[in-house]
């Protein structure tokens, strides 16, 4: 089975265009200038207490969960760059009434954070549906990766311009506020020129038109003016309309148990290398840029890597790979202060590889196996999974270790291999139909 190769300029356009290339990129710099210190913002800036900064951001972010059944609806109406532009538009709402919030006002704080939080849940649904409108197959898997990289580059960068700005003080935090708001502004303006949308909009299979003409124009599924004469659309192939909405159970189940390798490197070893290790906060800080550097440079080579194998069974690998972590880490705690922190540092590699290969498959493996009519309900559905694990990750992960590292990566071991046994045992509902046309679309054996 061939891979894809990496082609720049192709990658660019089947991620949505160079327009929306800048905006990512603008977006991510917005980001990173204020999400990682936000809890700052609120203790330093509005003079709140930590628990109650920590409780309306956490607060912000399971409600925003609850706008994605809304977003899922909108994708499957047709929208594309308008959904992407609102989930940025939302969060220049929030930022506006960051700067607007008196000091004591802790409501206000909280909806501010909610605003947030519903185009941060958003934000990650509308783009995955734009990228499967323009582009197919394993490019479209590339592309999703690409995405992903880019959107890290441009946090880090601006968590790295915030870092050396904090030490003006509050001042300082304000024209942070001040700047990611025109930054999310700038971005919402380039995503809505790029204009995108599904054409046709998908109908039901009893309502399908009856071809009579060759179809001559784009190929099904990208965006494209709908012909003059409704009589002159192809016919819709069965996973392309008319599929069975995909069950996913398994799926979206195991993403919760996955999706807490996110936070290993920002909350568990933190955790593990200060708390139990003895070490100096330069090795978290350190892993931290470690993974984002190699999240940077490898996503996409490894996604196109792992394209000649089928998308359930790599994100399988995955669960594998992010297991062996757990355990590489467990052993380097018991190395004790001497030796652990190098260890750990050795052992985050791995789990970042776990992490890239998690990433570039997931996301894809939904996309593959939803029908374009239901495009937009099963992304929404897979984005309320990873925001729910990612929103009682860090309870979790805190909770065990409490009892200690065997308790805390034996545990998230156990949960992973368990999830990507679930991952690989798992049947696609109406795989009968999808197959018939996997091979056209996705070039690989099972389109999966």
């Amino acid at each position: 089975m061939a891979t894809t190769k990496i082609r720049p300029r192709a990658l660019v356009r089947a991620s949505g265009g160079p327009r929306y290339a800048v905006a990512l990129v603008v977006d991510a710099l917005g980001t990173g200038l204020l999400r990682p210190f936000l809890l700052l913002y609120g203790v330093t800036v509005l003079r709140l207490s930590a628990p109650v900064t920590g409780v309306a951001m956490t607060a912000g972010v399971v409600l925003g969960l609850a706008c994605m059944p809304a977003v899922g609806w909108w994708l499957d109406r047709g929208a594309r760059s308008s959904v992407v532009a609102a989930a940025m538009l939302v969060r220049v709402a929030g930022v506006a009434l960051l700067l607007a919030a008196p000091a004591g006002h802790a409501w206000l704080f909280a909806l501010a954070a909610l605003f947030l939080g519903i185009g941060n849940q958003a934000w990650p649904a509308a783009h995955a549906a734009l990228v499967a409108t323009v582009a197919h197959g394993r490019e479209r898997d590339a592309a999703l990766a690409a995405g992903r990289a880019l959107r890290n580059a441009g946090l880090g960068a601006g968590a790295l311009l915030a870092t050396a700005c904090l030490t003006g003080g509050p001042t300082a935090l304000r024209a942070l506020a001040v700047v990611t708001g025109l930054a999310y502004l700038v971005a919402a303006v380039l995503a809505w020129s790029v204009r995108l949308h599904a054409h046709p909009p998908a109908l039901p299979p009893a309502t399908l038109p009856v071809p009579t003409i060759p179809p001559t124009s784009a190929p099904a599924g990208r965006a494209s003016a709908p012909p003059a004469d409704p009589s002159a659309l192809p016919p819709a192939a069965p996973d392309s309309a008319g599929g069975p909405a995909p069950r996913m159970r398994a799926l979206l189940a195991a993403n919760v148990v996955y999706v807490f390798c996110l936070n290993v490197p920002e909350v568990a070893l933190p955790l593990v290398l200060v708390t139990q290790l003895h070490a100096s906060p330069v090795w978290p800080a350190a892993i931290f840029v470690a993974n984002t550097v190699l999240v940077v440079t490898l996503q996409v080579p490894v996604t196109v890597l792992m394209s000649r194998f089928s998308r359930r069974a790599v994100l399988a690998l995955s669960g594998v790979v992010l297991a062996a972590s757990y355990l590489g880490f467990l052993g380097a705690t018991s190395l004790g202060h001497g030796w652990g922190a190098t260890a750990v540092t050795a052992v985050s590699v791995i789990c970042t590889i776990g992490e890239i290969v998690y990433a570039g498959s997931a996301t894809a493996l939904v996309t593959a196996l939803a029908p374009p009519r239901l495009l937009g309900r099963a992304l929404a559905r897979f984005q309320l999974s990873t925001g729910f694990g990612l929103a009682v990750s860090p309870a979790v992960i805190t909770a065990l270790a409490s009892h200690g590292p065997a308790t805390l990566w034996g545990g998230l071991s156990s949960a992973t291999l368990l999830s990507a046994a679930a991952v690989a045992l798992e049947k696609d509902h109406g795989r009968r139909l999808r197959d018939t046309t996997s091979s056209a679309h996705d070039g690989d054996g099972d389109g999966r």
